[in-house]
């Protein structure tokens, strides 16, 4: 099995920090550039973008960055299953697009977006990893992502589903914990059981699979990235701590709500897109969720076409109340600075965090402090 530093001299960046992958616009080229330009990993998540921007996006990181970035996309899922009639998920949103002044919602009648073009577009990026989230792609998109080259990861909720990631040939897996901001990666068993804490997933997890484990869920400090470190895993995953930076992509309504929000006020909740995902609780989420009728919101991702002209345009007018703000259980942590100036921050934090240890434990020796950097 590779050492952690092993791993990290792989991916070819110094410091074991991933900027989580926030499809949606979170993660723009000068997020991720900037990520990677101070050693860590950046991310593009890529899972609503079509073929077209997907390259564009590549080049606009690489025209910023020579360092490694990573790109992600969503495993292809099933057809949603609209089994039911959709008038009540219409009327129930319906109210909210007449107070915005929108037209009456309606449901998409556009295509999926094609996964065989878009990672086609992925392998065209120059990126140096490529992971997924919502479970295994097809074998023959393994195999194109390998004959790239490309370090390939995928995302676990359990250790049921971390062992057969391993199983399927991937290089390294990212355990959720049940802490982490946004959709739940949750693809084998019941998204109510796999809420599994981080500090548990984790050690699990590394026990159960002899590829690198990378932590996310909750970690928002130098602190939380030593923890994760000790309890076996090769780097860690943040998306909430790079949503508050100044190059994250998201309205800045979107960037308050987080810094004010406090660890017990997110949830996760369907409301916005079909989904279970985690995020800071609103009006919407609230009312939309009161209603206890099944019906009242459509599967993913046909309630996430369904709202986002709603969000679009609460987008625009810094309406907090009608966004999905996906956000982790660390909120308080959050803070306002570029995303070169959080990389620093957290490797001085961890680096604080390991020094705190060593003089509590003076017998364990120095090993820990070459987890902060691979030079």
């Amino acid at each position: 099995m590779p050492s952690k530093a092993d791993f990290l001299q792989r991916l070819q960046i110094e410091h074991p920090i991933f900027q989580a992958p926030m499809a949606g616009g979170g993660d723009t080229p000068e997020l991720v550039a900037a990520v990677s330009n101070a050693g860590g990993l950046g991310f593009v998540g890529a899972a609503y973008l079509t073929p077209e921007q997907i390259v564009e996006v590549g080049s606009a990181v690489r025209a910023r960055t020579a360092r490694p970035f990573g790109i992600n996309l969503f495993a292809p899922l099933p057809a949603a299953d609209l089994a039911t009639d959709s008038s009540a998920a219409l009327q129930r949103v319906a109210p909210y697009f007449a107070e915005l002044g929108l037209p009456a919602p309606s449901l998409s009648t556009s295509k999926a977006l094609p996964f065989a073009e878009q990672l086609e577009a992925g392998l065209q990026t120059d990126a140096s990893v490529f992971s997924f989230t919502f479970g295994i792609p097809p074998v023959d998109a393994m195999e194109a992502i390998k004959r790239r080259q490309m370090i390939l990861l995928g995302t676990a909720t359990t250790v049921d589903e971390a062992i057969a990631i391993e199983g399927a040939g991937f290089e390294a897996v990212v355990t959720q914990g049940s802490e982490a901001g946004g959709h739940r990666g949750t693809f084998s068993g019941d998204f109510d059981a796999a809420t599994v804490g981080t500090i548990s997933l984790v050690p699990q997890v590394v026990d159960a699979v002899r590829v690198p484990v990378i932590a996310s869920g909750g970690i928002m400090d130098g602190r939380g990235i030593a923890a994760a470190l000790a309890l076996g895993a090769g780097a860690v995953q943040l998306g909430t701590a790079f949503l508050t930076c100044d190059e994250a992509g998201v309205p800045n309504a979107y960037k308050e709500a987080i810094r004010h929000a406090h660890e017990d006020q997110t949830r996760i909740t369907r409301a916005f897109s079909g989904r279970p995902a985690r995020g800071i609780v609103n009006r919407f989420m609230t009312e939309v969720e009161s209603n206890k009728s099944g019906d009242a919101i459509l599967p993913f991702p046909l309630q996430n076409a369904l709202t986002r002209p709603l969000r679009s345009e609460a987008a625009k007018r810094g309406r907090a109340e009608f966004l999905s703000l996906w956000a982790g259980q660390g909120v308080r942590l959050a803070r306002r600075q570029s995303a070169a100036n959080l990389v620093a921050r957290l490797v001085q934090e961890l680096n604080a965090a390991i020094d705190s240890l060593q003089k509590a434990t003076p017998k364990t020796g120095g090993g820990m402090r070459n987890l902060a950097s691979c030079e």
